[in-house]
């Protein structure tokens, strides 16, 4: 236990303020717990149970800058080499070593922020998201007084080894000195975000994400303990990735067909083929757009996104793309016989 937490304790008791002085109880009565000394932390946690006062929970911390993310129990398909570095984040955190900062980069669509949800949940853990647009503020060093508040709200959260801090996109704070005029007030504003990432309590799980890498602030980047690049994606990974997608969806267009060889292909078909995020759009659409009387109509859709553009599906382009007279008959409506015949020319 350090001396802050007393000194917060005193100093949220002088100030009469209930809720905060409550949480720092909380914070070290968890404290006592973790280090075994279970007797001390239930008579603290009984003052406040046999007071009938409310003891909160994580779920009701509320702030002007953090927001509570609700998770969503879709698969989330990752390349071999991203879902190691995954497992490895859970492990660091379960260690409880201090290592709890992650900086994930890659383009956008690549599964960054949809990585974070489901680490919080692997983890039990309660996600919050930093509501940038309430943190930047047009007035001089409003900003960087933000930046502290949000850290002091993340640093004496209650009960913060059962939350995950996401930044999102934190490009917004960390890049904007250098499209800003006032160079200074940026200089302020990055200075502030490495002091507050050095002296994060080590109770808290901070990820954040950029698109951006490359302009990012080297300082900044060694502020955090490990940095995930989620641009680790071959072509055989986003065609698994399709089919996982192809499979969730299809739970809810139930009118669609199964074709899974013929989806495979199609995508396969796909150059470039877009990242997951980009991708899980593609194909909801056109299931969405598809005629329910079809049930394959859906795949011809699909289809178009692997031609030029106005470009007609041509029968011996079909043929040339790798799909067999079966497969062009699903795709075109044309039976297999004629298929064969318009072919061969006659």
């Amino acid at each position: 236990m350090r001396k802050k937490d007393i000194l917060n304790l005193i100093k949220f008791h002088a100030e009469k303020n209930e809720l905060q002085f409550r949480n720092e109880a909380m914070k070290i009565a968890e404290y006592f717990d973790d280090n075994g000394d279970h007797q001390l932390a239930e008579y603290i946690m009984s003052q406040f149970s046999t007071a009938n006062t409310f003891i909160p929970q994580s779920d009701s911390f509320d702030s002007k800058f953090l927001k509570k993310v609700e998770f969503n129990f879709e698969p989330l398909p990752l390349p071999k080499e991203i879902a190691e570095d995954i497992k490895g984040i859970i492990n660091a955190v379960n260690h409880n070593v201090g290592v709890n900062k992650f900086l994930f980069k890659g383009s956008p669509g690549t599964g960054k922020t949809e990585t974070v949800k489901q680490i919080a949940r692997l983890l039990d853990r309660t996600l919050y998201i930093v509501e940038f647009s309430e943190l930047i503020d047009s007035k001089m060093g409003q900003t960087s007084k933000n930046i502290v508040s949000v850290f002091r709200e993340i640093n004496t959260m209650p009960f913060l080894s059962n939350i995950v801090i996401l930044f999102d996109e934190i490009d917004a704070i960390a890049l904007d000195r250098i499209n800003s005029n006032d160079v200074r007030e940026m200089g302020r504003v990055t200075s502030t975000i490495l002091k507050e990432i050095e002296n994060l309590n080590s109770d808290a799980v901070l990820i954040a994400t950029t698109n951006l890498f490359e302009n990012f602030d080297r300082a900044l980047v060694r502020r955090f303990d490990t940095v995930i690049d989620f641009d680790r994606y071959q072509k055989e990974d986003l065609i698994e990735i399709a089919e996982s997608i192809l499979n969730s969806l299809l739970k809810t267009f139930k009118n669609a067909g199964r074709e899974t060889k013929l989806f495979k292909k199609i995508i396969g078909n796909i150059d470039p083929i877009p990242n997951p995020g980009e991708l899980k759009n593609i194909i909801k659409i056109s299931l969405a757009f598809s005629d329910p009387s079809n049930e394959y109509d859906y795949l011809k859709r699909l289809l178009r996104y692997t031609l030029e553009k106005n470009e007609e599906i041509e029968l011996k382009k079909l043929h040339q793309m790798g799909f067999t007279l079966r497969e062009i008959e699903i795709l075109t409506g044309i039976s297999k016989s004629q298929v064969s015949r318009d072919l061969k020319g006659e």
